[in-house]
Order: structure tokens, then sequence, then C-alpha cells
């Protein structure tokens, strides 16, 4: 729905009136139209499923702490980590940034009213919630084990568990960041405020352009895929299943397409949120500005290239996993820079030690150990030692847990009193950023040496040489738990009690310090005009 004339200029004579009190009832949030309050609905779902998620975690690392299968049996174990998985991937890494402060901010940072198409917007949120009641019915029902991959042709002829409603759970999901995608690549290329130039751009926005290009191109292969996986398990079609003539590996093909994309759908909003606040607590301009931008879209292009480091086992030859193993090499190299960047961004600064920075240094810390142990897997001959073993979930949660809720979680902290209008106790927010740091390095570190050492992920049965490591896994993941826990009270708390947010708390740069927090309905009093360059600090002096 377009925002009429009308409308802005209701907005523009009542200053008074925010996003939040603009309309009480139940019915004016479920039928809204404003970026805002839908990014808010998104954060509630989002909260939701991250905490089913991580239950199922923790039902994982309680059975893992004792080298029997003392507390479930094996296909309970593969319902539990597969929905652990699923709800994870889809209804959370996938959706977690983009949809919740990626929707309130887009916007305001390119000083728009709203996004380009806000029922399109509104859809997306209700897409995802369908998706992700068809998920919920799906545990009820019995669960999934078929791994978060869905790999064929055990899913699509002979798991006997809810593989098509999860299925089209995913699917579901997926066309709601088609969506999220959709309007967030209009909205920036067609309403940015005067003088909003694309090198004036936020990096934030810059990570969610190259991540909705990735939405928009890759997830119709995976919906395709999910499509093309209920039809064979449902009516006997056959594409995947070698009895019915069908081929597997295209399954794994088709899956990892997207899939590896799809990792970046999940890094790439984070590495923009990490850019923002690198900037504001070191007072500076980020260093290569224009790097670091030309990075996320480079991320974006090679991302599709190298799907098949995922095959190295899989029948594909040795020469095709050659070349896909220095393609992945080479896509570590934009990732490089804005690290690179950011750290010469904070050498010289006039550093703020508040909670974002306590966020920062984890993020930076986790997300290098993830990347680094990337090249262990992306080298062919190494891989095949490491394959399906619990180097590699230690690998992919330093990234997706490590990098991307490290990077939500900085992200809702820094914008919070922009978002809610209340400030938090940094102390608080300090320690339950170590928390989830000291947490998550003694929950994945170990899970290092198991795979190296050879323990298959998946198992709930292991000898006993491994079960020192599996202890101390699961204490960490008790601590991490606490880490997660612990912000979920202290900003509920804030909404009530906490002393009111100045309109820029931190002192930072950009359009969305320049509005009320929390922002009018309409984003801004007066159309912005943008004169000076992004993170354009004055000279460094001491906080």
């Amino acid at each position: 729905m377009a925002i009429t004339e009308q409308d802005v200029q209701a907005s523009e004579d009542a200053p008074s009136v925010n996003y939040l009190n603009n309309g009480y009832g139940l019915k004016s949030w479920l039928l809204t139209r404003d970026h805002k309050r839908i990014a808010v609905l998104y954060i509630i779902s989002i909260s939701i499923f991250f905490a089913l998620g991580g239950l199922f975690a923790s039902l994982v690392r309680f059975e893992l702490m004792t080298p029997e299968g003392d507390l479930m049996s094996s296909d309970t174990y593969n319902k539990v980590f597969s929905m652990h998985g699923i709800i994870m991937v889809f209804f959370f890494l996938v959706p977690s940034i983009p949809a919740t402060i990626g929707n309130f901010l887009v916007p305001i940072m390119v000083g728009a009213k709203d996004l380009a198409f806000p029922r399109v917007n509104l859809l997306s949120w209700y897409v995802y919630v369908v998706a992700g009641i068809l998920g919920t019915i799906a545990v009820v029902g019995g669960g999934v084990d078929t791994g978060w991959t869905f790999y064929t042709p055990y899913s699509s002829t002979y798991s006997n568990s809810n593989v098509i409603l999860a299925a089209m759970a995913a699917f579901m999901a997926g066309f709601s960041s088609i969506l999220t995608g959709l309007n967030f690549v209009v909205t920036i290329h067609t309403m940015r405020a005067p003088g909003m130039t694309w090198f004036r751009l936020p990096l934030f926005v810059w990570s969610h352009y190259a991540t909705s290009l990735i939405m928009l191109l890759g997830t119709p292969v995976i919906a395709i895929t999910l499509v093309l996986l209920m039809l064979e398990r449902g009516f006997g079609f056959g594409f995947f299943d070698p009895n019915l003539g069908g081929d597997p590996v295209l399954f794994q093909h088709l899956f990892w397409f997207y899939s590896h994309p799809a990792v970046y759908i999940m890094i790439l909003p984070s590495m923009g949120v990490m850019s923002e606040m690198v900037a504001a607590v070191a007072r500076k301009r980020v260093f290569g500005y224009e790097f670091v931008a030309f990075s996320s879209v480079a991320i974006a292009i090679l991302g599709f290239l190298v799907w098949g480091h995922h095959m190295f086992v899989s029948s594909q030859s040795t020469y095709a996993g050659m070349v896909f193993s220095i393609i992945t090499f080479l896509v570590a190299v934009p990732s490089a820079i804005k690290v690179f960047n950011w750290t010469a961004t904070l050498y010289k600064g006039s550093i703020i030690y508040d909670t974002q920075m306590f966020y920062v240094y984890g993020y930076l810390g986790l997300f290098l150990v993830g990347g680094l142990t990337g090249l262990f897997l992306s080298s062919m001959g190494l891989d095949i030692h490491l394959h399906d073993t619990y180097f590699v979930v230690a690998h992919f949660h330093y990234i997706m847990v490590g990098g991307q809720v490290m990077g939500y979680m900085g992200g809702m902290h820094f914008w919070w009193p922009k978002i809610t209008g209340k400030m938090y106790p940094d102390i608080w927010g300090r320690v339950s950023a170590l928390l989830v740091f000291l947490g998550f390095n003694l929950t994945f570190f170990p899970q290092f040496i198991l795979g190296y050492m050879g323990m298959p992920r998946r198992y709930h049965v292991y000898p006993d040489e491994f079960q020192v490591l599996n202890v101390a896994s699961s204490l960490g993941a008790s601590i991490l738990a606490l880490g997660y826990v612990i912000p979920g009270a202290y900003l509920t708390w804030s909404i009530f009690k906490g002393p009111k947010a100045p309109d820029n708390p931190w002192g930072a740069k950009g359009l969305e310090w320049e509005t009320t927090s929390p922002p009018p309905t309409f984003n801004f009093e007066e159309t912005p005009l943008v004169t000076e360059e992004a993170y354009q600090y004055g000279p460094i002096e001491e906080h």
C-alpha cells in the first residue's frame, strides 16, 4: 500500500505520536502496515522459536553427557536434533536480523517513511507465522528424523516421520524471506532520501542489500527442491530415489546450491551490525568503507559458486572437488577484508567499553575461529577425514551462533533504546555478553577435538574416551543458556521500568539517530536531507 501525502501530513501534525502509542489495540498491531511494528511482531515470534530450538539443543547436550543412550531412544534422539536444526535454521537464523532489526532500520537508515510495499511486509510476517504453526504441528505430531537437510532418499521414501509437514513449513518460511528481500531491494533502490547516494549508505544497508539478492536468487531453488521432495514422498514421482529412477545426488546439488549461500543470508546481516557498532564504539569512519561495502556483494556472488564443497565424498569427481576447494578459499577473502578493516577501525579509536563493545570483541573472536576452521573443511583431503564429524558441527556453530547470534544480540542491545525508547542496565549487558562468549567456547571448542578424534555427529551412543569432552561441552551449554536468558529478563524489565532513552544515547552517526526514540509513525517529522558521508565523526576525543 502506498503512503499518501495525507498520511505523511497527519504524522507531521502530531509529532508526539510514535509507532508504539499510535493505536494500542491488538487489531491495530495485527493489521499494521508500519514496518517498525512488523519488526516488533517478528522479534516476538522469532524469540519464541529461538527458545524452542534452544530447548531441543539442551536435550541433545543432556543426552550426550553419558556414553550410553540412557535419556532417549535412537529414534527420539534423531527427531530432537532434527527439530533443533530445522527450527534454528529456517525459523531463527535465516530471518533473525533481516526480519527484525533490518525491518526496523533499513527504511529509517535510507530516510524513507516505510518500506516500498507495506502490505507485502505484513504478509511476510503472516506467512512466517503460518510456517511456524506447521512446523510446531510437525513437532507435536511426532517430529521429523531426517536432519535439517532432508537428505533423500531417506526423507522421500523411508522415513516414517512428518517430513511433508516440516518441508512445507520450511517452504513457506522461505517465501517469507523472499518477500522481505524484495521489499528491501526496491526500497534501497527507489526510496533513498535526497543526498543519500550509494556510497553514503550505512554498511548495514549494504549488507542487507547483498543478503536480499541471495534471498531472491537462491530461495526459489530450495523451494522447488522441497516441492520435488514432497511430490516424491506423497505421490511416488522418481526425482531422487534410485528405485524410482531418480538421483539422490541431484538433491544434494539443489539443496546446497541454496543452503551454502543461505549461510551468508545468516551471516551478512550480522556483519552489517558489526560495522555500525565498530564505528560507534571507535568514534571513527569505518576503515576502507568502499572495500567493506563491495565485500558484501562479493560474498553474495561467490557464495553461489562453492556448494560442491559439501559433496567431496558424494560421488563428485576429484577435479570438480579441486575447483570447489579453490573457490571456497577465495570466498574467505571478502570476509577477511571485513575483519581486517574492523580491526583497523578500532586501532587508536576512542573506544567506549559498553555492552556493544563486548559483543564486538566476542563476535570478532568467535567469527575468526569459525572462519579459519572453515579453511580446514575447504581442503579436500582433510575434509574427507573430518566429514560428518563433530568438527563440522563446531565450525558451523562458530559461524552461525558465534557470529550471527552474537551479531543479533549485539544489534538488539545497540538499537534497543531506539526500538523501545528505554535504556537497559549496562552492567547486566556486559555480564551476559561475557557469559555468552565463555559458555560458547566451552560448548563448541571441545567439539573440534572430538571431531578430529573421529566422533561422528548425529550419534547418541559413543565410546567412553569421548565422555570428558562431551561433559565439558554440556557444561558450556548451560553457561551459554544462562547468557541468553539474562538479556531476556533485563530487556523485558527495561520496557516497563527502564529510564527513558535519549534520541542518540551512543553519540552515533546515521539517520536513525536523528529521529526520536522511539521513532514517530512515519520515521521523520520532515524528510531528511543527507549532506555528509557515512560515519562522519569528528576528531577523536576521550569518552
